[in-house]
């Protein structure tokens, strides 16, 4: 039987790559979103989508009852959705704090209680996108940082608790991602394309597809003794500390 996941924040972005990865891999795909299906996957017979505010517990429950009713059975939970884009610490607001800890960190503390239920039926996984600001801090973040280190506690927790049954927690730290949200800053914020490309040993940004691969590995049977991992998927900008001049020096 095909495996099943569910991908948040699936509509655009890096979640729309992940969600592309898994179909290609053969995987049935759940998206959750607040914005409708895309288009480059909608139309597809393994995808189904349900739109939905996961700041609402209630829709937390629903998507995860619907995705089991949909497809049977659920082996993958990817917490995508997140916001990203924070101010400096002098500029953040306690209700900016709010707002990010309730979109970046408490769906995805719902979202995993919610299908453990299915997950150990299943001896699935769970796949959290956390960041490189999380691992390693960040200037001009301040609500943002701490949720994505957040998620990294959680990912250790849970992997923690419920390897007994069978099932794997990992997280994928992205770097500079190609994204809608992303895509002005790269174009346009010359600090933002030194720090991020420029700062990078690989040089360039990463594409929401390759965020899908991490993915799609950590949940699959080749990952089967992974657990409780933050694999960092970003170039090498994360240990980037002296760069050489040029390419060849």
């Amino acid at each position: 039987m095909m495996r099943a996941v569910m991908v948040t924040g699936s509509s655009q972005g890096v979640g729309l790559g992940i969600a592309k990865v898994f179909l290609k891999h053969g995987w049935r795909v759940f998206g959750v979103d607040q914005k409708p299906a895309s288009e480059m996957v909608a139309t597809e017979s393994s995808y189904a989508h349900v739109t939905a505010d996961l700041r609402d517990g209630n829709a937390c429950e629903q998507a995860v009852t619907e995705c089991v009713r949909r497809f049977g059975r659920l082996d993958a939970l990817v917490n995508n959705a997140g916001l990203g884009n924070a101010r400096g610490f002098l500029e953040t607001t306690d209700d900016d704090y709010e707002r990010y800890y309730s979109i970046n960190v408490r769906p995805v503390l719902r979202l995993c209680r919610l299908a453990l239920p299915a997950l150990k039926q299943s001896h699935g996984a769970i796949v959290n996108i956390a960041s490189v600001f999380g691992m390693i801090g960040a200037a001009g973040s301040a609500a943002y940082v701490p949720t994505k280190f957040a998620v990294v506690g959680i990912t250790k927790m849970l992997a923690t608790e419920f390897g007994k049954d069978g099932i794997r927690v990992n997280a994928v730290a992205p770097g500079l991602i190609w994204s809608p949200g992303t895509d002005d800053r790269i174009k346009n914020n010359a600090w933002w394309h030194r720090m991020m490309i420029e700062g990078c040993p690989l040089g360039r940004v990463g594409q929401p597809e390759e965020i899908g691969e991490a993915c799609a590995f950590l949940a699959s049977d080749a990952a089967s003794f992974i657990n409780g991992v933050v694999l960092p998927v970003d170039g090498g900008w994360s240990i980037a500390k002296f760069l050489p001049q040029s390419a060849d020096a």
